[in-house]
């Protein structure tokens, strides 16, 4: 009878040992990044150590797998002759012969262990760490990664067999659990979300965002024959009439064959009110220079690009040098946030 018992306290024990071994593979797989990496720059060390596990996801599942089979195997063979031996005396007072009443005790138990280890052992752990991935990898990741480095060699030797298998199927193995959305992905999020009012995006911010990135400069370059535009050797007088007239801030300067060679911003000419600078051509050194930029490259490639040089304006060109246009600054962020209004411009 005290032999019974214990094989049902080591039920109880395996049935909590596979169930860490359940809930520590799923929440490796559900983690998110986002939610673990401030915590570990933070200086969490469980934080990290889920990150690592995260990172070395193959061999965490190989761990897990390892744990869950060993834990399986011994619930069977320790646990349901104990239970088996229980049943049988309650069995014999039926009156039924020694072969029956084995046989009905063996299905009896069968079924309970089964029941147990797949409902406690394997469901309930399941769904806990598909509810709460990022608490439970904070919790398990740190035995777990523990256990993976007691038993290193055996894991690395079963990993490797299996990452062998894969690539005979042309699949190439991933170490690192797969933690982040696909622009896709979050472009049907958002979607989504927005479709059943759970996210509002009254001034289309999101939605510009998803489309900016599928444009190019050609979508958004203004072509010269639309330009305003100066003479290289304009003067500030000739940019204060513009902007009189036109409203604009910013006006391109071309040179005698109608290639844009620069611009010039109204500060740039503003405290230029001597008579004689007022009505000589604007200095050189006052005017700004024009970046290049290829009219098939991406828009946020060439927004990156302006803004490293600090340029508001750039000269497209095409795959034979020849200018296509001016792209404005101005242009790339309405395509993000909507229109937006010169300050100096006419309403």
């Amino acid at each position: 009878m005290t032999g019974d018992l214990w094989g049902i306290v080591a039920l109880v024990g395996l049935l909590l040992v596979n169930a860490f071994f359940v809930a520590a593979e799923f929440s490796i797989i559900a983690a998110r990044r986002s939610q673990i990496e401030p915590r570990a720059e933070a200086g969490s060390r469980a934080a990290k150590t889920a990150l690592y596990a995260m990172e070395h996801a193959t061999q965490m599942l190989a761990a897990t797998q390892l744990g869950i089979t060993i834990a399986s195997l011994l619930i069977l063979n320790v646990s349901e002759p104990a239970i088996h031996h229980l049943l049988e005396g309650p069995l014999h007072l039926t009156g039924l012969n020694d072969d029956i009443t084995g046989t009905i005790a063996f299905i009896i138990a069968l079924i309970i262990v089964s029941f147990l280890h797949v409902v406690f052992g394997e469901m309930v752990p399941k769904n806990i760490s598909f509810s709460v991935p990022d608490r439970a990898v904070l919790i398990l990741a740190t035995p777990l990664v523990a256990i993976a480095t007691l038993f290193r060699p055996i894991i690395v030797a079963l990993n490797a067999i299996a990452n062998g298998a894969v690539r005979l199927f042309g699949v190439e193995p991933k170490n690192e659990a797969i933690s982040a959305f696909s622009f896709d992905e979050v472009a049907t999020i958002v979607a989504t979300s927005t479709r059943e009012g759970v996210l509002t995006d009254s001034t289309g911010t999101l939605s510009n965002a998803f489309e900016f990135t599928t444009k190019t400069v050609r979508d958004s370059l203004v072509p010269m024959a639309k330009l305003i535009t100066l003479p290289e050797d304009a003067t500030p007088e000739d940019v204060e009439r513009a902007v009189a007239q036109h409203g604009f801030s910013r006006y391109v300067l071309v040179d005698e064959d109608g290639e844009p060679s620069g611009y010039l911003h109204l500060k740039d000419v503003i405290d230029l009110d001597d008579d004689d600078e007022f009505s000589e051509p604007v200095p050189p050194k006052r005017i700004r220079q024009l970046i290049s930029i290829f009219h098939d490259a991406e828009l946020e490639d060439a927004l990156a690009t302006m803004r490293r040089s600090g340029s508001h304006l750039g000269r497209v060109f095409d795959e034979n040098g020849a200018t296509k246009g001016v792209l404005f600054l101005e242009d790339i962020i309405e395509e993000l946030v909507g229109e937006v209004q010169d300050a100096t411009r006419r309403r």
